[in-house]
């Protein structure tokens, strides 16, 4: 455990900040997995709106800095092509 006043402040922020992070990660593949079901049940309209719901969030993780914008981008191709594959 850290001694020095900062260290022990900087193990307080990285903690919040970590927590933050993971809540908006576990958003994202919430968001994920509910276009992959939509899909799977062979709703286009559903997954199209689902897609849509699930871009914005992957979008707002990647502003935040919680994704590389590259990555970010990866997602939201692959959603888009799964949804784009819909009979």
């Amino acid at each position: 455990m850290a001694n020095i006043k900062s260290a022990k402040k900087r193990i307080l922020v990285t903690e919040t900040k970590t927590a933050k992070n993971k809540a908006i990660r576990s958003e994202v593949k919430t968001s994920i997995k509910k276009v992959e079901a939509a899909v799977a049940a062979g709703d286009k309209a559903a997954a199209a709106a689902e897609l849509k719901n699930a871009t914005s969030v992957i979008e707002a993780a990647c502003t935040k800095g919680v994704y590389h914008k590259n990555n970010a981008a990866r997602k939201v191709s692959r959603l888009a092509k799964l949804v784009n594959g819909v009979a």
